[in-house]
């Protein structure tokens, strides 16, 4: 073994060795840098302080809030390093990957913990429900290294530098990993306790990770025909259907007054949701305690939301938007009018101000057009900045598309699924129900080039159920990895594009009908521009197609587009985007490792 490599785990034991061991008479204090087992783990408030610091932790591996979908085809553009973006236009290695996402310490912690339980004194529940806390948290960390990386390393212990055995494995059988991570989630909806504030796990928020990790990997396992697991797929489809099933009938509801897309609003932008019956889990922030969120940053600072997600949404009686008489020549301000009002709280709309009262915001040609206002907080009672807003980490809308996917995929999907389900999250955006037998007849020709896998006898309600989910939690963060589990990882490769432009010139993108913005070839070619009063000329805002910031798919007219897509195309190889690569460092430190398949 070569000594100039150290495996992650052997780093955080050699520096909790550092910190403890200087000198003999420090040896025989308990270490004041870190926990004794033998002093700590005595009582359950032991056990409740301890795991605490698991809501805190950091990296790919943490649990949070999902404010974006930056790494998708939600994103029309977006000026911030991106690993998913570098892959699909080439830039990613073994050599060149993030370092840091083979991380393993928030696992250490975990174990760490689980690990020093046998000499606690208290009530057996109590105890069982922290157990139960540490091993959902166990369970997430692995969840997120499977999306990443399929086959990994499976451990449930502490290791010390001496266990090299373990500490330099090979990786364990994604079924392994799978099955431990289901387990730990169902013991851990059997022992956290249901009470308690949404700030912490409870049984509910276990059952709904349960929900959703056996919805990801029963449908990865049914589309990922590579993978030779289609047959254990329905194991895990069925228990995601039960489990959101046992959620569905534990007193939860959608936050609705009837107040349409202001309800589907304020469950983002409150300032407080611990009465809200709709929240399984959420982050609490709170100006007082100087705890701050980083919302504010969604709106039109370095991306902005795509045409495809803007097309998505339906029309409030329920049709398409892409099957309405000339959807795709419509402009700005046209192309909110009569539709799902979820849209106008999530795309900023025509006439939106950052302040009440306040002059509208115009949009930005250079970014596509279309900028995300989901979770940007306007609250003209308060004056509260954006940053102090509570944020939902699992919600009770979530859990019923849950039910309804997994249920559509297995089959037995019904009329009586969809109302308690879809129709549910329709009826307080105030959009037409969802009919499962019109829906299976007709289903949407946009959505079928989109997901050519689909071809159960419920494809068309799959379908919708797929729109659906993509509507109600764009921007939480879940789009990527939907991409990733119904095996949609070309949709990737499609070259982004933002609002369509009628023809070069001035136009009205506030909604009041004066022109605010021009878009012309160069500032010297300003005839599109030259009938525009001189009172709204003089305050245009002006850009130009040979800035090469973006240009216009009919060179004069069409959907506004971005060079990069043609300087470096996409490309999403199937054979081996569905994973990362291991860093290369970490395949010297452990030989054993291999890479997943194509990489």
């Amino acid at each position: 073994m070569n000594s100039r490599y150290y495996h992650p785990l052997v780093i955080v034991i050699l520096a909790i060795t550092i910190l403890t061991g200087c000198k003999k008479d420090f040896l025989e204090r308990p270490p004041q840098t870190s926990i004794n087992p033998k002093d700590f783990f005595k009582t359950t408030a032991d056990l409740e302080t301890y795991s605490n610091g698991f809501y805190e932790m950091e990296g790919i591996t943490a649990l949070g809030p999902g404010t974006d979908d930056v790494f998708s085809d939600n994103i029309s553009v977006y000026l911030g390093g991106s690993e998913i973006d570098n892959m699909i236009r080439g830039k990613i290695s073994a050599t060149t990957v993030n370092v840091k996402t083979w991380e393993w310490q928030n696992l250490r912690r975990i174990n760490y913990m689980l690990n020093n339980l046998k000499d606690v004194q208290g009530d057996q529940a109590t105890i069982d429900h922290f157990k139960g806390i540490a091993r959902f948290y166990r369970a997430n960390f692995y969840f997120a290294m499977l999306k990443r990386y399929g086959d990994v390393p499976y451990y449930t212990t502490v290791l010390d530098a001496n266990d090299e055995a373990a500490l330099y494995k090979a990786k364990d059988p994604r079924t392994l990993v799978a099955d431990s991570i289901r387990a730990d989630l169902e013991y851990a909806a059997s022992h956290v306790k249901p009470t308690g504030t949404t700030t912490r796990i409870t049984k509910w928020a276990s059952m709904a990770m349960l929900a959703r990790f056996c919805l990801y990997e029963g449908t990865f396992r049914k589309y990922h025909d590579e993978l030779g697991l289609q047959g254990s797929a329905n194991t895990f489809l069925e228990r995601a259907a039960s489990a959101s099933k046992e959620i569905m009938g534990a007193g939860f509801s959608i936050y609705n007054t009837g107040k349409k897309g202001e309800d589907y609003q304020k469950i983002f932008t409150s300032l407080d949701l611990s009465s809200n019956k709709e929240i399984l889990f959420y982050q609490d922030y709170d100006q007082a305690l100087n705890r701050e969120n980083s919302t504010h940053y969604v709106f039109d600072w370095q991306w902005s939301l795509s045409k495809s997600l803007a097309d998505t949404y339906l029309m409030v009686d329920g049709t398409p938007f892409t099957s309405s008489p000339d959807w795709d020549k419509k402009t700005f301000t046209e192309v909110f009018k009569n539709r799902d009002p979820r849209m106008a709280t999530t795309i900023m709309p025509p006439g939106f101000a950052t302040n009440l009262g306040g002059i509208p915001n115009k949009i930005r040609p250079t970014f596509g057009g279309y900028p995300q206002i989901k979770f940007y907080a306007v609250d003209p009672t308060t004056k509260v900045y954006t940053q102090f807003t509570d944020l939902p980490v699992m919600r009770y809308a979530e859990v019923l598309l849950i039910n309804a996917e997994a249920k559509a995929e297995l089959g037995t999907l019904n009329q009586s699924d969809i109302d308690q389900t879809i129709n549910i999250l329709r009826n307080r955006a105030g959009i037409a129900p969802l009919n499962i037998g019109m829906a299976n007849a007709n289903p949407d020709p946009v959505l079928t080039n989109m997901y050519p896998q689909v071809s159960s006898g419920n494809k068309g309600a799959l379908l919708e159920i797929r729109r659906e989910r993509n509507v109600e939690l764009a921007c939480e963060g879940f789009r990527y990895a939907d991409l990733l589990r119904w095996k949609a990882g070309k949709l990737l490769e499609r070259p982004t594009q933002g609002i369509y432009v009628a023809k070069l010139g001035a136009m009205d993108v506030t909604g009041d009908g004066i022109e605010d913005i021009a878009i012309l070839q160069s500032p010297d070619q300003t005839d599109p521009i030259a009938s525009v009063p001189a009172a709204v000329r003089a305050n245009l805002v002006m850009y130009y197609l040979n800035s090469n910031s973006f240009y216009l798919s009919n060179t004069t007219s069409g959907f506004i587009m971005f060079p990069e897509n043609v300087s470096t195309p996409r490309s999403f190889d199937e054979t081996k985007y569905y994973y990362f690569p291991i860093p290369f460092q970490q395949l010297l430190l452990n030989p054993k490792l291999t890479q997943p398949k194509g990489w």
